[in-house]
């Protein structure tokens, strides 16, 4: 089974692409991961990549295809996969289906008030890296695991997280849009329960 992963930051996309992974026996195929990957292997499109990386710039649609389309050949991929973070617009996904068949595509929404929240209110150890939210916490600034300071990242600060939710909605809505279109987008509440949310998901993937 091919599948596309839409989500807002912080909606809890990753966390559940991986145990569908684990629960169908599938790669998840993040576009971040497979550039490292094409740049440290040398491969030609890595290259590519790595000559826009290094002087700063973008890398264009083409060379994101190209890598993708690349990845999607690998062995692994013969059982199906997760597209996460690809397509981001309209243009990747048309690009897409020239080599690519999709079976659904699953739209993982969560309240923009409800993010900014829960994405507001993490905070990180300085030290080990170990997650924790202010809900949880109390009046505690410290980590568990290693006793040092919880600080809050410029990325997870509320403004922050307002204007990646803008860039992400002015990205994803035609292309929601346009996978709608198509009778292939199936829309999950992101609100709740970690279990309760990867049940909605494979019942909407038809493996409950």
């Amino acid at each position: 089974m091919n599948i596309i992963f839409l989500g807002p930051p912080g909606a809890g996309k990753g966390t559940q692409a991986q145990r569908i992974c684990a629960a169908l026996n599938i790669p998840q195929i993040s576009t971040g991961d497979i550039l490292r990957r094409a740049m440290k292997e040398g491969t030609p499109t890595g290259m590519k990549a790595k000559s826009y990386i290094d002087a700063g710039q973008l890398v264009p649609d083409e060379v994101i295809i190209d890598i993708v389309k690349d990845r999607l050949q690998m062995d692994d991929c013969k059982a199906g996969y997760i597209l996460d973070g690809f397509p981001r617009t309209v243009p990747q996904a048309e690009a897409l289906e020239q080599f690519a068949k999709i079976d659904s595509v699953i739209e993982l929404a969560v309240e923009d008030e409800k993010l900014i929240k829960r994405i507001s209110g993490r905070r990180v150890c300085t030290k080990c890296g170990a997650t924790y939210h202010i809900s949880l916490l109390g009046d505690k600034t410290t980590c568990d695991n290693c006793g040092e300071t919880l600080i809050q990242r410029n990325d997870d600060k509320a403004e922050t997280v307002l204007n990646r939710l803008t860039v992400y909605h002015s990205q994803t809505a035609p292309l929601v849009a346009f996978y709608e279109s198509k009778g292939l987008l199936k829309k999950v509440d992101g609100d709740g329960d970690m279990d309760a949310i990867f049940g909605k998901i494979m019942e909407a993937l038809g493996q409950a």
